[in-house]
């Protein structure tokens, strides 16, 4: 069996369950792999020059947004 046919079964699956408290278990596990995947691993030397790479570009082509301005925005989100 292929991953999307996989993910697709686990997606019907979810969307049948009626078991509140089960779905909660696989919710906050799948959010904790979310946040470790996400916050724990370091760039690869790879992923770090893609990041100054583009950043460098960005500068180049005024693609930039001053911090004063970025925090004014992340307050209206809340």
């Amino acid at each position: 069996m292929d991953i999307q046919t996989r993910k697709l079964n686990l997606i019907t699956y979810l969307a049948q369950l009626e078991d509140e408290s089960f779905f909660e278990k696989i919710e906050e596990y799948i959010l904790s792999k979310v946040e470790e995947e996400d916050h724990t691993r370091p760039f690869s030397i790879e992923e770090l020059n893609k990041r100054i790479d583009q950043s460098l570009e960005d500068s180049k082509n005024d693609r930039i947004i001053e911090s004063n301005d970025l925090l004014s925005e992340v307050k209206q989100w809340q």
